[in-house]
């Protein structure tokens, strides 16, 4: 009996997840206050006096206001156009949103090379049978509709298309141009059509040096094709506002912490490296560094973690306004939203609120906070705190902006001006 083609892709994308979460937890540390520099105050008043941080009406917390939003640096006038199509590459969005706004750009990039027509992914979770159309999540008519002139996008291969023929090729994060064209190009003028699968070799998401055109379509594809469809939006927008509401006594303003049990319970998050560095914060270390760095007990937090757990009750004690989804979402949508733990659903739900958060602290290094902080620098909202263990009982809060803010080194940087 010949091998299936699903499930060779299937075997491939499991793999490639235990990769990510190997690089994410072990070689990809907090770059930030364990290692400052002299120049890093300097930094931090630098970065004032150009609006990236601007300090909030006085409040009880230390709240930084939101700067201005950032204007995109690319047009698809800067695009030749799109040459006729020599075939079909299809691919997959996987492990979160996280990762699929990587996947989104990657997939662009190699099409657009290439010329290829890029078939809309489906979206596949870490468990078995977690599977969903593209349009269950995202805005199909927004994602094609931005890409037009940059590469052709249709729903579905031909029906005289068998996925079984397809050529699996592996693609790493933020693939060039040269890599295509050596490893990429001659399998698809081989077989004519492919099926992608991208891998993270490490977690980088600090800006090039220098840009090029490959670099453009890949800042369009990551920054301006993902919308949520409207149900998932309506869901977001609404916790949000739940929110907001919880926070009167902060002026409306909460915290999201990127925080996650059973990635805290991963021996690898727990070692720190040779350098002294943590690659990720337990509850308990989270709700001592906010308390040092000003915040009061009436914060409101919100939590990544899908479901309560009693290794949370540290983090409540010192902030009872502590909160998971199950208990702010609305009564009507629990059912569909939160039908499994860990569902994709929830993975977009806690991405887009710590997005829109007042503050977004990560607990755990890694694409959620780098991907997150590329989506909060492009719209203004620069307080993104990363934690450290403070000696003594306090320490000003802008000591501890991330440097993908502080440095302006993330990619983001190179595709917004």
């Amino acid at each position: 009996m010949g091998l299936d083609l699903r499930q060779v892709v299937a075997g491939i994308l499991t793999l490639t997840m235990f990769v990510m979460l190997g690089n994410m937890i072990k070689r990809d540390h907090f770059d930030s206050i364990t290692e400052k520099l002299p120049g890093d105050v300097q930094d931090v008043a630098k970065v004032a006096e150009q609006g990236l941080l601007t300090i909030a009406k006085r409040g009880k917390g230390p709240w930084l206001a939101d700067g201005q939003e950032l204007k995109p640096c690319w047009s698809k006038s800067n695009f030749d156009e799109i040459e006729e199509s020599r075939g079909y590459a299809t691919f997959s969005l996987t492990n979160g949103p996280e990762y699929h706004v990587s996947q989104i750009a990657d997939a662009v990039v190699v099409a657009r090379v290439l010329s290829a027509t890029l078939v809309l992914p489906d979206v596949r979770g870490s468990k078995p049978g977690d599977e969903r159309k593209f349009e269950d999540i995202y805005d199909v008519d927004k994602f094609i509709k931005s890409l037009d002139g940059v590469v052709k996008v249709v729903k579905s291969l031909p029906d005289d298309i068998s996925i079984r023929n397809l050529a699996v090729v592996k693609v790493p994060n933020r693939v060039t141009e040269d890599h295509i064209v050596e490893n990429i190009q001659p399998i698809f003028k081989a077989k004519g059509n492919i099926r992608l699968a991208t891998y993270f070799p490490s977690v980088n998401m600090r800006k090039n040096a220098e840009k090029s055109n490959a670099d453009l379509v890949a800042c369009l594809a990551m920054f301006g094709t993902l919308e949520l469809q409207p149900d998932v939006n309506e869901v977001v927008d609404s916790m949000v506002e739940r929110l907001k509401t919880l926070s009167r006594k902060s002026d409306g303003r909460f915290i999201a912490v990127d925080l996650r049990v059973d990635l805290l319970d991963n021996k690898g998050c727990r070692e720190s490296s040779g350098a002294g560095r943590k690659s990720c914060y337990s509850a308990h270390e989270i709700a001592v560094f906010l308390r040092k760095i000003g915040f009061d007990k009436d914060t409101t937090i919100y939590l990544t973690q899908s479901r309560w757990d009693n290794n949370l009750t540290v983090l409540k004690d010192i902030f009872p306004k502590t909160y998971t989804k199950e208990s702010i979402m609305p009564a009507d949508k629990q059912e569909k939203f939160l039908e499994t733990e860990d569902s994709e659903f929830e993975k977009v739900i806690d991405f887009y609120i710590s997005s829109q958060s007042d503050v977004f602290v990560p607990a755990i290094s890694g694409l959620f906070y780098a991907n997150v902080a590329g989506k909060r620098i492009a719209s203004g909202k620069n307080q993104i705190l990363v934690p450290a263990d403070i000696p003594g009982s306090s320490a000003p809060a802008n000591n501890y902006i991330s440097p993908y803010v502080l440095k302006q080194n993330h990619l983001v940087h190179s595709c917004y001006c």
